[in-house]
């Protein structure tokens, strides 16, 4: 018995990777960086062929091919929402002993007094929260002189409002020091809510990185596991020629631990390898 369900869910795995192999392109996406989530993007559009009452995956195809606006569903069916504060703990150790004092410098250099940063992608802001709490327990009492801003972008509305709220599972600051985490959030029904202090420096804001990114230059930006994982080809070129043009000469730009620019991409040099990154030239 137990073999033909996993003959049939082999089968039904297939129909969807065939299916979203042909919708990927479309949204600018591509299959590869799908591989090892595409089951939690399946059961969204499971769900959601059971809620329009559709027989089967074939029945819903069609449904895309004569209901446009359906393809904007489809769309927030495919983002991955993965993430957890200080994720790929050792880079963000890097960026507090060396990344940070390095952009400091960049800063009195230029006459500025503002540590520009955006996180783009930022999902529910585990990521953004994470550069804060960094800053604050291994930058701030040694710098006076220069102030931390950070800009967190990400398409999902609703993501933003997760964000906005700061409170998080246990799961999610695992990676987390403990004395940070006692010291920077306040506990309750199993959750974790992060202080007023540690938000101070960011703003949230909606926005897709496949369209825009906001004006810069920003000395750092955070472009993990997104664009470079599931962007096409030639959206991945795109959006570093984005990142290129926000970026201040001399800015960093930090990728996740299994992306790498495309080979299009000028103008950066890897500044600590192999830990993901990069350098803008001067």
């Amino acid at each position: 018995m137990k073999t033909e369900e996993h003959a049939a869910m082999s089968v039904q795995d297939a129909r969807y990777v065939e299916f979203l192999q042909w919708v990927l392109p479309r949204l600018g996406l591509h299959w590869p960086g799908f591989r090892k989530v595409r089951r939690q993007v399946i059961k969204r559009i499971a769900r959601r062929i059971r809620a329009l009452q559709l027989a089967d995956l074939d029945h819903y195809r069609r449904f895309l091919q004569s209901h446009e606006q359906e393809w904007r569903m489809l769309d927030r069916f495919c983002r991955i929402t993965i993430s957890r504060f200080c994720r790929d703990r050792a880079t963000f150790e890097l960026l507090a002993r060396e990344g940070f004092p390095e952009l400091i410098d960049l800063c009195r250099s230029r006459g500025e007094n503002l540590l520009r940063c955006w996180s783009a992608g930022c999902g529910a802001g585990e990521e953004s929260y994470s550069l804060a709490l960094v800053w604050a327990f291994d930058v701030a009492l040694r710098v006076r002189d220069i102030r931390l801003s950070i800009l967190a972008t990400d398409i999902d509305p609703a993501q933003i409002a997760r964000a906005q709220r700061g409170c998080y599972p246990t799961s999610s600051l695992r990676e987390l020091p403990p004395l940070w985490r006692e010291a920077a959030f306040v506990e309750g029904n199993g959750r974790y809510c992060i202080k007023p202090e540690y938000r101070q420096p960011i703003r949230f804001a909606v926005q897709d990185l496949r369209e825009a990114a906001p004006s810069g230059p920003f000395h750092l930006i955070l472009c993990r596991n997104l664009a470079f994982t599931y962007f096409s080809e030639a959206l991945q070129e795109a959006t570093a020629r984005r990142i290129n043009a926000a970026l201040a000469p001399g800015g960093m730009l930090m990728i996740g631990s299994h992306e790498s620019l495309p080979d299009a991409a000028v103008g950066f040099d890897q500044w600590r390898p192999p830990l993901p990154i990069c350098r803008k030239r001067r």
